[in-house]
């Protein structure tokens, strides 16, 4: 796999997994102020999120890179 190939893996995956995490832990605002949307978390822990997120990313793309390069999956012979 290519850096190009794995950068775009990384992406997709990171992504996949960023909107998966978000609903975890979520609590919502029992009284909002007026104008306040109610359904808004009341602490959405975006940072934590990410680093967990970019770890599992990491974890995916690293765990396909090696089964790759290992030839355990060939990705020329399922496209042609």
């Amino acid at each position: 796999m290519s850096w190009f190939g794995a950068l775009v893996v990384f992406t997709i995956v990171w992504w996949l997994v960023f909107f998966v995490t978000l609903p975890f832990g979520v609590r919502r605002i029992e009284n909002p102020e007026q104008g306040h949307d109610a359904g808004a978390p009341e602490k959405p822990r975006l940072l934590i999120k990410a680093a967990i997120t970019t770890a599992i990313a990491g974890a995916l793309t690293g765990g396909l890179a090696m089964a790759i390069a290992y030839g355990l999956i060939d990705i020329r012979e399922l496209l042609f």
